[in-house]
C-alpha cells in the first residue's frame, strides 16, 4: 500500500509526525511519497529553510520519496496548489491513497462541498455571482454562496477553516482527473493551522516560525522531532534560513514602482482595477506591511495581496499560471531512501513516459517540451532569489549543483 501526502513541512514538526504515523496506521501503508512545496509558499512568504532541507527532514521522519511541488503551483491559490499536487500523485500511477490534515474528520461533509465546486450547478454559480457583485472577496463570496446553496449550518465552520478548504480542493481535483486514489482525512491535533497557541508538544508551523523570528530557538525543540530540530539548528548556524519576506521587500517595492500598470495587470490574481491601487501603494510606501495595509480590503484579502507581491518578485505572469494548469508536470525528485529508490523504479515501469528529474542539467539537455522548460525555469529562478535572503553564503544555481538527498 502506497500513501501520498501533500505538505509544506515548513518545518516538519510533531503535528506532521502525528499525521504521518496516523495515516500509515489507517491505510496500512508500507511506503510514503510526499509532494512538498519548494522555497516559497502559498501564503506569499519564503520557506523557513530550503526545499532540500525540508526533504531531508521528511526522509528522516519516515517519508520514503520526496517530490517537489513546482513553484507555479506552490505559490498559487488553494485550487491550483491542490490541482498541481494531485496531478503529480495521479501521474505516478502507483499511489493507492492520499491523506491530508483537516479541521474535521468527516470526509463525507468535505465531499459534499467538493461535489458542488466540481459540478458548479447553475443555482450555486448565480449565488456566487451575486456575492461577488456585492463587492466581497472571492473566498468570502464562495463561502457565502456554498452556505446559501447547501442550506445547512453544519457546513459553516467547515468552509471557513483553511485545512478543510485545501482538503476540499484535493477532493475536487481527484474528481476532475477521475483518479483512483482513495482520499482520507486526519483531524488536526490540538491546535489550528495558523494558530499561535501551543499544546503539549504540538504547535503549528506558524507558531514555530514565530518563535524563531523572536530568537526563541531553544523553545522550538519541544515542538519539533529530534531529527528536524537537529537539521534546523545546523542550517540556522550556517545562516541558511529565512523567517519572513522582509529581506526581499525593497526589491519587491522597487519592482512594482518600475513596472508599468500593464505589467502589473499581467500578474496573477490582479484584476478589476487592482493594478492601479497596487501602483499607487508601491509609489507611496517603503515596507510590505504598509503596502498590505493600504491595498488589502473586504474585496482583496491579505493572502491574495501577499501572493501578488511574491509573483512580482519571482516574475510569475498569468501566462505562466495558465501553462501550469494545462501541462502534466514533471516529477522533480528532491530525496529518497532505499525504499524510495525502489518506488522510483516502480514509477518508471508504471508510467515510462513520465518526466522524472534527478538532474536538472540532464533534463534541460533532453527536454523537448517548451512548457515544462518554462515551469522548471521558474523553480530555478525561485531558488536563486531565495538564497539572496540568507545571512551568508548567497549561492546561485543550487538546482544544478545540489545533489538529491539520499538516506
Amino acid at each position: 500500500m502506497i500513501l501520498g501526502i501533500i505538505a509544506e513541512y515548513n518545518p516538519f514538526h510533531n503535528g506532521h509526525l502525528y499525521h504521518l504515523l496516523k495515516s500509515k496506521e489507517k491505510t496500512n501503508a508500507d511506503s510514503v511519497i510526499a509532494v512538498i512545496g519548494g522555497n516559497f509558499t502559498q501564503r506569499g512568504e519564503p520557506s523557513l529553510v530550503d526545499k532540500w532541507t525540508k526533504a531531508e527532514m521528511a526522509l528522516k521522519n519516515g517519508v520514503d520519496l520526496v517530490i517537489e511541488l513546482p513553484t507555479l503551483y506552490s505559490t498559487s491559490s488553494a485550487e491550483n496548489f491542490a490541482d498541481g499536487a494531485i496531478k503529480i500523485l495521479n501521474s505516478l500511477k502507483i499511489v493507492d491513497s492520499i491523506s491530508f490534515g483537516s479541521e474535521t474528520e468527516n470526509l463525507n461533509h468535505l465531499n459534499v462541498i467538493a461535489n458542488v465546486l466540481y459540478k458548479e450547478p447553475k443555482e450555486y454559480k448565480d449565488l456566487l455571482y451575486n456575492s461577488l457583485r456585492d463587492g466581497k472577496s472571492f473566498p468570502r463570496a464562495r463561502e457565502e454562496a456554498l452556505l446559501n446553496y447547501l442550506q445547512d449550518n453544519k457546513y459553516s465552520r467547515i468552509i471557513s477553516s483553511p485545512n478543510n478548504i485545501l482538503g476540499i480542493e484535493y477532493l475536487k481535483a481527484l474528481k476532475k482527473y477521475s483518479s483512483k486514489i482513495t482520499p482520507m482525512c486526519i483531524k488536526r491535533k490540538d491546535v489550528g493551522h495558523l494558530s499561535l497557541d501551543y499544546n503539549g508538544e504540538i504547535a503549528s508551523a506558524t507558531a514555530i516560525r514565530s518563535l524563531i523570528q523572536r530568537n526563541r530557538i531553544s523553545d522550538v525543540k519541544t515542538y519539533l522531532t529530534p531529527a528536524s530540530y537537529s537539521i534546523l539548528v545546523d542550517e540556522m548556524q550556517k545562516g541558511h534560513f529565512i523567517t519572513s519576506i522582509t529581506p526581499f521587500e525593497q526589491t519587491i517595492i522597487y519592482n512594482l514602482r518600475n513596472m508599468p500598470v500593464e505589467k502589473i495587470l499581467n500578474l496573477p490574481d490582479v484584476s478589476e482595477g487592482l493594478e492601479y491601487l497596487i501602483k499607487k501603494a508601491a509609489n507611496s510606501c517603503n515596507s510590505i506591511n504598509e503596502f498590505i495595509n493600504i491595498v488589502s480590503s473586504k474585496r482583496y484579502t491579505e493572502s491574495r495581496i501577499r501572493r501578488i507581491l511574491l509573483y512580482s518578485l519571482l516574475k510569475i505572469t498569468k501566462r505562466d499560471i495558465a501553462i501550469s494548469k494545462k501541462v502534466n508536470p514533471y516529477i522533480r525528485v528532491l530525496g529518497f531512501n532505499e525504499n524510495g529508490k525502489n518506488l522510483i523504479s516502480k514509477i518508471k515501469r508504471s508510467n515510462p513516459r513520465l518526466n522524472i528529474i534527478t538532474s536538472v542539467k540532464r533534463f534541460e539537455n533532453f527536454n523537448v517540451n517548451k512548457n515544462l522548460g518554462i515551469m522548471l525555469s521558474k523553480d530555478i529562478f525561485a531558488t536563486n532569489v531565495y538564497t539572496l535572503g540568507y545571512m551568508q553564503d548567497s549561492w546561485s544555481n543550487l538546482d544544478y549543483t545540489k545533489k538529491v538527498i539520499t538516506l
